[in-house]
């Protein structure tokens, strides 16, 4: 295959991001689309065969791009930007990271890093209920948690409430200390912390003195009617299909509820069904109910995080076809050879 040559500028006071410490990323790019890029002032001339300079090229020019707008560069991000060159997708991180849902109370930006939580984005905006359903590290819950604060400042709501069901995952909550609250507090944890970092503790106490924030286990949530409220529904994989109709028809005028969940980890016992499970069996064809599947792809933690959540996809789809082919054999009865060996058995 005949070699193609392909050109780009990129000003000298950006290559130490595009390319990384010590050209880090530069070589992730060569090696992942097998492609050789040559460095003379501020051109890059990228050499290789068949798409890879086509998608090297592009890859640069999108890191670029984020680096012009003060981004910073990050070896997901460069990851991602080569994922989407390998599909041959059009789009590039730029592309969305100029959705800001809001800000940190560091200032930090808190906008979509995949186009995975970009369609998940969306169709919180454009939808009364927004099921998020992916492994963990895909931002399920904290940009829920942004786009719930956001409609909040905007008083598109007068309250945001947040949920999870307690799985006593191992332990009993009577085996803590302190009164309820102080027991169940540990369950609800992460969402303080989103809390914290978006909106600041200030700000959280002073709002959820006055009721307009409130962090609760799903228990609390019976026979309550929840109007013109922002509603997040956290680790709904633990939910019994009986929690999960009761925290839905809880839902009143003016609100809107996201259901986060992970169905790979599930706490509940092992022969019972999951009530998010079920909820999308159910709920399927609802308008004004939109269904996100974030994969391994959309995870935004550590690089080694997006490792694990693969390497677990790929051990789970195997024990998953292993048992299917085991149901099959015991469906289709004794193979030839368990009938000649029942044969000399017999004789």
């Amino acid at each position: 295959m005949a070699l193609v040559e392909r050109e780009l500028e990129i000003p000298e006071q950006l290559q130490s991001q595009v390319f990384g410490q010590f050209d880090r990323y530069l070589k992730t790019i060569e090696r992942s689309l097998n492609v050789t890029v040559i460095s003379r002032g501020g051109g890059l001339k990228i050499i290789g065969a068949g798409n890879g300079p086509d998608g090297a090229r592009k890859v640069l020019e999108d890191l670029t791009r984020l680096a012009m707008k003060g981004e910073t560069i990050t070896e997901q991000i460069v990851n991602y930007d080569l994922s989407l060159a390998l599909e041959h997708h059009d789009g590039g991180v730029s592309q969305i990271n100029g959705d800001i849902i809001c800000h940190t109370i560091g200032g930090k930006p808190v906008s979509p890093k995949t186009y995975g939580q970009k369609e998940y984005v969306d169709a919180i905006r454009n939808h009364m209920i927004t099921f998020g359903i992916g492994p963990a590290g895909t931002g399920k819950t904290y940009l829920a948690m942004a786009m719930a604060i956001t409609a909040f400042r905007n008083e598109e709501v007068s309250r945001i409430i947040m949920t999870r069901p307690a799985i006593e995952a191992g332990e009993k909550l009577g085996f803590l200390p302190g009164d309820l609250q102080s027991k169940v507090d540990p369950y609800l944890r992460p969402l303080y912390d989103a809390l914290y970092q978006i909106m600041g503790p200030e700000s959280y106490a002073k709002n959820s003195e006055k009721g307009a924030i409130e962090v609760a286990p799903l228990a609390y949530m019976r026979g309550r009617t929840l109007d013109n409220a922002f509603i997040i529904l956290d680790e709904a994989q633990n939910t019994t299909p009986a929690q999960m109709k009761m925290f839905l028809t809880r839902i009143g005028f003016g609100s809107r509820v996201i259901i986060t969940g992970d169905l790979t980890q599930k706490d509940l016992p092992f022969d019972s069904r999951s009530g998010l499970e079920v909820a999308v069996d159910v709920l399927r064809k609802i308008d004004d109910i939109a269904f996100c599947t974030l994969t391994s792809k959309d995870v935004v933690r550590h690089p080694l995080v997006q490792k694990i959540v693969q390497a677990y996809e790929v051990y789970e789809q195997r024990h998953h076809d292993a048992e299917l082919r085991k149901r099959d054999r015991h469906a289709s009865g004794p193979s030839a050879r368990e009938r000649r060996n029942t044969g000399r058995e017999s004789h």
